[in-house]
């Protein structure tokens, strides 16, 4: 077995074997050695809570008992085939997406990731439309490969080589920094108009699908206003274009109120993807699409390691957990709980919160003055004095900005308390810093 390095030793192996694109989120990055639950421990067996779950992964806890037990039983019996292959788990698993999936979406297709979803969901969306332009949001973010790079609408996570073609942006419902310089009250849902004007302008009229996250997640929980989708669909339908719902990051109950969060909006998609808290940590990824769009994209496709048995028999561990301790309902309760934490601090803290956003424990705080600029180092110190003081919280947006609090769905209302003691802290340093360098 391999001795344990200590962070200094293995920062330096990172440093020399690693990518260096492969970038920390700390100045002073602790070494996670060990999770548990809603906590994490470093090679000093300090405790960290964990609010941001792996980057909005881990949705029942790091080693759930009752997943892990699921694991570890079919790692002892099978562990992979391929898809050519037949084995119970991947059709286990597709049996319990139809089941959760809103409308007459009860096709799937496995994968390894949400990036690899989002690939076959787009191709599934042009192979059976017969068209081939994609539309997608400004501020999105869909995957690390070619193609769902260019999907991305925010430059850290562009290509930096010619992007793949046929895909245009529209702007997205970003209601605190509304590109139309409207507010809520006024706007007329400009932004769905610039959907229409982008259809318009920028395709032929007539595109394949349109992609987008029901919250987006990197773009830094940016969340629609309730009837902006089902605006959307309207347009949508107009000029019959597909719709795929990415919810890598909104999906598996995380928005408090239903499995997918597409759903709160009151829409049922044509094709809905997801990852992530699918698998709690192992890799997966899904597109769940109807019968019909699915029929007509029935050219054969390999994935040697997706629906893999271990994976999939995880995935449905995870979805049964997320069932039978009803953690939806607590994703909604301490989610609400911890929002009108947040709500309060922007109350005490209005040089600093700009907005504060989200649906169940898709949360955000927008780090801003009161002219909306951006306070982004501001942000990055926030983040390291959270970690410092054992709470470990994410951060996101262009500008990067925005305080991501995204922790597993078993989280309690102790630990919320937690999280906000620490935020004011670090917030409270933060204005003392400010209200010195003035």
């Amino acid at each position: 077995m391999t001795a344990q390095l200590n962070r200094e030793e293995l920062k330096k192996k990172r440093e020399k074997y690693l990518f260096p694109s492969v970038k920390q989120m700390y100045t002073d990055p602790p070494h996670f050695v060990k999770g548990k639950m809603q906590y994490l421990y470093d090679e000093t067996g300090r405790e960290y809570l964990d609010m941001f779950a792996g980057i909005v992964t881990v949705s029942v806890g790091h080693c759930n008992p009752k997943v892990l037990a699921k694991t570890v039983e079919q790692v002892q019996t099978l562990q992979h085939t391929s898809t050519v292959f037949m084995t119970q788990p991947m059709v286990d698993l597709a049996e319990k997406l139809a089941n959760i999936a809103p409308g007459n979406l009860s096709k799937s297709f496995i994968t390894n990731s949400g990036t690899e979803a989002n690939e076959a969901a787009i191709k599934v969306a042009r192979v059976s439309s017969g068209r081939n332009e994609v539309i997608a949001l400004r501020h999105s973010y869909h995957g690390e490969s070619h193609l769902a790079s260019t999907l991305t609408a925010n430059h850290h996570y562009r290509p930096e080589i010619m992007p793949a073609a046929g895909i245009v942006h529209a702007a997205n419902a970003y209601c605190y920094r509304c590109p139309f310089q409207k507010t809520p009250d006024s706007c007329n849902m400009e932004c769905v108009q610039d959907l229409e004007r982008t259809i318009q302008m920028q395709t032929s009229g007539k595109p394949a699908v349109f992609i987008a996250e029901p919250i987006q997640g990197v773009g830094g929980t940016i969340t629609p206003p309730d009837d902006y989708f089902i605006q959307v669909k309207k347009v949508l339908e107009q000029y019959g274009v597909l719709m795929i719902a990415d919810e890598v990051q909104t999906g598996v109950g995380r928005t408090g109120t239903h499995w997918f969060g597409i759903q709160s909006y009151g829409v049922t998609p044509d094709l809905i993807t997801m990852a992530k808290g699918l698998g709690n940590g192992l890799p997966i990824g899904a597109v769940i699409t109807t019968p019909e769009i699915a029929d007509k994209a029935a050219k054969q496709q390999i994935n040697t390691f997706g629906g893999n048995p271990v994976s999939a028999a995880t995935g449905c561990a995870v979805l049964d957990v997320i069932e039978e301790e009803n953690l939806m309902a607590n994703a909604k309760e301490v989610g609400g709980y911890i929002k009108a934490g947040m709500e309060d601090l922007q109350k005490h803290f209005p040089d600093l919160i700009g907005d504060v956003r989200g649906k169940g424990l898709m949360l955000g705080m927008e780090i801003a003055d009161k002219k909306k600029n951006p306070l982004s180092a501001e942000t990055a110190k926030i983040v390291e004095m959270a970690k410092d003081d054992g709470v470990v919280i994410g951060k996101g947006g262009v500008f990067g900005n925005v305080i991501r609090i995204k922790p597993a769905m078993n989280i309690t209302k102790d630990n919320a308390d937690q999280l906000l003691k620490v935020m004011k802290k670090a917030l409270e340093a933060t204005a003392k810093v400010g209200a010195a360098a003035k």
